[in-house]
């Protein structure tokens, strides 16, 4: 199965690199290039990509706005955005998670580690390990959030048993985790994320974990497996 991929980055080389060691891997088909966030938008509406790789940095329309813009006007499927930085600990990268990016690679990576992003992102899977992930959101809402987080809306359209399955989430725990703490199957917990994702209007399992923490469902410091009760 071939994963399509659209790659923006404003600096020509980079840009450019990355089209090459795509094209020249197996199971990969580049669609097209931007070189900013306006020309993404454009191009992904036109490909329709499984997968963008996404510079957050540009100038004009940047990473974030960018793809917030595509998931806005994506048809069903949505494409899986993968954002491209130099620094992990990023107030863009995080801003880019909330609106809905599923997940962030360093500029740095070698090729096989892109290659295996990209499959694992276009697969619908959380990319980055949960300390990884903790280490990012954990270090933004210190100094960015209020001591009260205000609720989201829609948390009190949850059951019990959903709002118990976004805090895990939040923790940065795996389905099979979860799975195993609750002593339900895998396929049940994918059943009430993806009720959760829909009520909350969530498109990636990143915005999940960013929208525990913002209305303090989880807190820094949270242990992954911290006690959450609820009726099945």
């Amino acid at each position: 199965m071939t994963t399509t991929v659209l790659v923006v980055d404003d600096q020509p080389l980079v840009r450019a690199g990355l089209a090459a060691l795509l094209r020249a891997a197996p199971g990969f088909e580049v669609v097209g290039e931007a070189a900013d966030g306006e020309q993404a938008v454009a191009r992904a509406a036109a490909t329709r990509p499984d997968v963008i790789l996404m510079d957050v940095r540009m100038p004009g329309v940047g990473g974030v706005t960018a793809t917030r813009r595509i998931l806005a006007g994506a048809q069903d499927p949505p494409p899986r955005i993968l954002i491209l930085t130099t620094f992990d600990i990023d107030e863009y990268v995080y801003e880019a998670l909330r609106a809905g990016a599923a997940g962030f690679l360093l500029k740095e990576a070698e090729p096989a580690r892109l290659m295996h992003a990209i499959h694992t992102v276009a697969g619908g899977d959380l990319l980055f390990a949960p300390t990884v992930t903790r280490r990012l959101i954990e270090t933004y809402v210190r100094h960015h959030t209020p001591a009260t987080p205000a609720g989201h809306p829609s948390l009190g359209a949850l059951t019990a048993r959903e709002r118990e399955i976004l805090c895990l989430v939040g923790t940065g725990v795996t389905n099979r985790e979860i799975a195993g703490r609750l002593t339900i199957s895998e396929g049940t917990v994918k059943t009430h994320l993806n009720r959760v994702m829909t009520k909350l209007d969530l498109t990636s399992r990143a915005q999940a974990v960013v929208l525990a923490y913002e209305t303090g469902l989880v807190t820094p410091g949270t242990p992954a497996f911290a006690s959450h009760r609820s009726e099945p």
